[in-house]
């Protein structure tokens, strides 16, 4: 979505909002495509002292699966970014300055980026998940399994002790 600027690009303390919804139901994660949802994108780009300063936020729920038990839940998702805009860049490259060309710049495209970016690489159903058990495959949340535990081997010997008695 591109948004013009140039209503605000000479006029200090002016300030432009914008509003969107993104769809990323196409993008894969780890095999999976949790944004089946569409993408809430709010922001505003600030002419402040001839500055302009674009700040958006993404938000949406999240179709996710838990990386240690396995469970299917939702999952709130919000991503903030921030960054200045400029007309010409004078030194070089920088990633905090997103060019404009013609006076617009690309929310549509600055959403996405982030959006993707900011995606968890583990998520969990909650911080305390205790997964599932690797010998029987029993959910560890609902309570303990019924295996047996191994001894450490390094104690093997001691435990030959105790079963003599």
């Amino acid at each position: 979505m591109l948004f013009d600027v140039k209503p605000i690009l000479y006029t200090p303390g002016k300030q432009l909002d914008f509003q969107f919804t993104l769809d990323l139901s196409d993008v894969e994660f780890s095999g999976r495509f949790p944004a089946s949802h569409p993408i809430e994108v709010e922001g505003c780009v600030r002419n402040t002292a001839d500055v302009l300063e674009l700040e958006l936020t993404a938000r949406t729920t999240l179709d996710a699966v838990c990386d240690r038990c396995g469970k299917a839940f939702a999952q709130d998702k919000e991503v903030t970014y921030s960054c200045l805009l400029a007309q010409t860049l004078e030194n070089g490259d920088s990633d905090e300055i997103v060019l404009l060309e013609d006076g617009k710049v690309d929310v549509g495209d600055l959403a996405r980026t982030a959006f993707i970016l900011g995606m968890d690489t583990k998520t969990l159903c909650s911080e305390d998940c205790k997964g599932l058990c690797p010998r029987c495959g029993a959910d560890l949340n609902l309570g303990p399994c019924s295996c047996k535990k191994e001894a450490d081997p390094r104690l093997a010997v001691l435990a030959k002790l105790l079963e003599n008695k």
